[in-house]
């Protein structure tokens, strides 16, 4: 995947989060590396793949390795303290991962890393077939730069296994954990998504959807993440990879809030999502296993469209559209519980897309209520389906 965005940037109005007065308290942790990466294989600290993809390279842990071996200062991890004995990484994760995959000599080929993640969200840890198969794992050796041809670097090319007396050294260096709790009977996951938003500052920042992969996650994500690997869907996106910061579950996420909770939408988005996210996590089985199935006969209506059917004339994705037609060919259903028959005509589509009423909906605040709501009633006008 390039960094290079492949959907449309939305413009919208501010997204602040109104900050209330949080009972919130924070203490120091200096917990030597055995004890972290035993708090990680326990599920202590959870291993969060599901949060954040692993994007560090070889290199750049091996860097980390051997700074803690030399007894470098590496910047501190936060965690929060969800309950007793359970810490969420706020951040800190590509660091843990890095000592992990160090101590377990083995280290995830880049090509995989999407799908590691969703194999550990399926089993809730990851499994020893899969970290010791290597179409999904190398093996960790150390690779680190000669600086000088007459002084080599002696711990180049070593694993866990091979540091010898340096072993001990390793496993003895401590990292300074900052352990946030709320100190409230009332827990309050606006608090703590605020504190992932300001605190996160590990390498690229985390995004809105990676925050909450982490904060909600359930059986629901884990369907959004199913659904995010639909050959179909990535057909529809025009992306082949799921994205690394889940730009692509969010769009789901988003296409299921509104068709589901459309009146009770006001901004900003990020709550509205936030507290869909609160919601899903009460969904019984059926109603998830009926949501899916009416995502697959949505994709099975787009099957004769062309591959450019969503998409701006800059090629980007247009969220505003593919949500627009989403809710509106699947409002009805949802009401009776009936699935998506037939094929959306595209020369529907392409009318829609030129209505200039649609455009102005689509080019400003277009996460303003009345825009949404605007953009939807086009595409009911406009949309017709074939059987």
């Amino acid at each position: 995947m390039t960094n290079e965005k492949w959907y449309e940037e939305e413009i919208i109005e501010e997204d602040d989060i109104l900050i209330n007065e949080y009972d919130l308290t924070s203490s120091p942790n200096d917990f030597n590396i055995k004890t972290i990466y035993d708090f990680m294989s326990s599920g202590v600290i959870k291993i969060p793949n599901f949060q954040r993809n692993y994007v560090w390279d070889i290199k750049r842990a091996s860097k980390l390795i051997e700074s803690i071996i030399l007894g470098i200062p590496i910047p501190q991890i936060f965690l929060y303290e969800e309950a007793r004995n359970s810490f969420l990484v706020i951040d800190g994760q590509q660091r843990l991962m890095s000592i992990f995959y160090f101590i377990k000599k083995r280290f995830p080929r880049k090509e995989k890393v999407v799908e590691i993640r969703d194999i550990v969200d399926h089993n809730g840890a990851l499994p020893e077939e899969i970290l010791y198969d290597n179409e999904y794992f190398t093996d960790f050796n150390l690779r680190l730069p000669e600086y000088l041809p007459d002084a080599p670097n002696k711990f180049n090319k070593l694993n866990y296994s091979t540091l010898e007396d340096y072993r001990v050294t390793f496993d003895l260096r401590t990292i300074r954990n900052i352990v946030i709790k709320q100190g409230s009977s009332i827990k309050d996951d606006f608090a703590v998504y605020e504190i992932f938003n300001r605190l996160n500052s590990g390498g690229v920042n985390l995004k809105p959807q990676e925050i909450r992969s982490s904060l909600f996650h359930c059986d629901f994500y884990s369907l959004l993440h199913s659904i995010n690997l639909d050959p179909r869907w990535r057909k529809v996106l025009k992306q082949a990879q799921p994205d690394l910061q889940q730009k692509d579950v969010e769009i789901i996420l988003r296409a299921f809030a509104i068709l589901l909770n459309e009146d009770e939408y006001k901004p900003s988005m990020v709550k509205f999502l936030n507290n869909f996210s609160k919601t899903v996590k009460g969904f019984s089985e059926s109603l998830q296993n009926y949501l899916a199935t009416l995502f697959e006969t949505f994709l099975a209506s787009c099957s004769e469209l062309p591959d450019n059917a969503f998409v701006s004339d800059n090629n980007r994705f247009n969220i505003s559209l593919f949500e627009a037609v989403f809710v509106a060919v699947c409002k009805d259903c949802v009401v009776e519980r009936k699935l998506v028959e037939g094929k959306i005509i595209y020369q529907s589509l392409v009318e829609l897309k030129l209505d200039e009423n649609f455009i102005d909906y689509s080019s400003y605040n277009t996460t303003s209520k009345s825009n949404i709501k605007n953009r939807i009633q086009k595409a009911v006008d406009y949309i017709e389906m074939r059987g």
